[in-house]
């Protein structure tokens, strides 16, 4: 098949959904198929020799260091970016519509380029456009209504109007989902949620779990640091948790040698660097941000737990990452948590999301337990290779694709005439 892959951002350290276009492709790749990356910034890095890469240029409003800058006017070059910059002024998220109008217009002109178009969660408009012209197939990793949920009730009265309105892009989310017949996501409490929350037709959804490149996240030789605890968190917002893994943290240190490292780009002076330094964390708290996949792999498996305190995940990649480097696990009781780490106890401890003390408990008692980590390390490193491989996710998503394909074919045949 000839792929046109799309993701309104794809950096692989910018969370999962970078590292889902990048392995995706490459997986695609290797099973025959031709793959090419359509992108805003920030540009997917590293694809595979294989797969091309579309830049499709915004007017990147967000990028290091300067970000919600003005831009200058002779950067302004059409009726889109007026757009853009119009949302961020009104203090809206524009890049998910924005890109896929960009996309749309270059679609618009290469139809005859590809069999099917693949869209990352951007959900844009322009996507009812595309899918006028080509068989059309989208991932909803999760239903981005959590993430706003969560975030209004973490902020003060005097800005929740402003986090409502930054997730003003929702609307359109919903309505562009519910009018396209051929979606994926990545877990079936995923798949719950986006039915009830976009009120999408169970029937339209097909699971396809992410992957996990079992080479590189793999347990190591050396000996794991003592008392280490390793936590990625994509974001810095209140739906990872990550405040109530630093209480947890603060307890426990009261009775154990332990250490976190975090891996996560926090806002400077934000509340997460205030609490650490609040709490008295400095000295046992390390961040990391910007990790390759080599130092990320290396940092799991130098770790003798993993922990998850998120408030809700859709899937979680860093899950089967830990999993896969053989690391036990501590997460939540939410979402598709325990649907990834699989049954509780096996390869990982399950907590309350948000219930400090228990976490900062069950942490302790694992810390405590060599011999419980040690079992539960070969059951994590077992189920990531027998569950989780991205040349399946890869096999998986062109049945998706073929649907896709026939549901078009069938749809433009003439009446008594059946597609081959």
């Amino acid at each position: 098949m000839r792929i046109a892959l799309l993701s309104y951002r794809s950096k692989p350290h910018c969370g999962g959904q970078g590292v889902y276009v990048r392995r995706l492709s490459a997986g695609l790749a290797e099973l025959g198929h031709e793959v090419e990356v359509f992108s805003g910034q920030p540009y997917p890095e590293d694809l595979d020799p294989r797969v091309r890469l579309t830049e499709v240029a915004s007017l990147d409003l967000y990028r290091e260091p300067d970000p919600f800058r003005t831009p200058r006017p002779g950067e302004i070059r059409d009726r889109i970016d007026l757009l853009e910059l119009a949302t961020m002024w009104t203090a809206g998220f524009p890049e998910p519509r924005t890109f896929s109008l960009r996309a749309a217009r270059i679609l618009r002109e290469r139809a005859a380029d590809f069999d099917v178009v693949h869209d990352n969660q951007c959900l844009g408009t322009g996507l009812l456009d595309i899918a006028r012209h080509l068989p059309l197939v989208a991932t909803i990793h999760h239903p981005i209504t959590k993430d706003r949920e969560l975030d209004v009730a973490a902020a003060i009265w005097r800005r929740k109007p402003l986090v409502r309105r930054w997730y003003g892009f929702l609307d359109m989310q919903m309505r562009v989902a519910r009018a396209l017949p051929d979606l994926i996501t990545v877990s079936s409490s995923s798949a719950a949620d986006i039915a009830e929350d976009f009120s999408v037709v169970p029937e339209r959804l097909r699971t396809v779990p992410l992957g996990v490149d079992t080479e590189l996240f793999a347990p190591g030789t050396a000996p794991r640091h003592a008392g280490r605890i390793v936590a990625v968190a994509s974001a810095d917002k209140p739906l990872k948790g990550i405040t109530h893994l630093l209480h947890a943290l603060a307890a426990l240190r009261v009775t154990h040698a332990v250490e976190l490292s975090l891996v996560a780009k926090l806002e400077p002076n934000g509340p997460t660097e205030k609490l650490i330094a609040e709490l008295g964390l400095s000295d046992i708290v390390t961040v990391h941000s910007g990790l390759t996949d080599q130092e990320l792999a290396a940092l799991l498996r130098s770790a003798e737990i993993a922990c998850i305190p998120s408030l809700y995940e859709g899937f979680s990649l860093p899950a089967v990452e830990a999993m896969a480097s053989g690391t036990p696990l501590v997460v939540s009781r939410t979402g598709a948590l325990p649907e990834v780490v699989g049954p509780e106890g096996e390869c990982a401890e399950l907590t309350t999301p948000g219930a400090a003390e228990e976490l900062g408990t069950t942490l302790g008692a694992l810390l405590d337990s060599p011999a419980r980590r040690e079992r539960m390390s070969l059951a994590c490193r077992e189920r990531a290779v027998s569950v989780f491989s991205w040349e399946s996710v890869a096999a998986q998503t062109v049945e998706v694709y073929q649907r896709a394909i026939d549901r078009r074919g069938a749809d433009a045949a003439p009446e008594g005439i059946q597609p081959c």
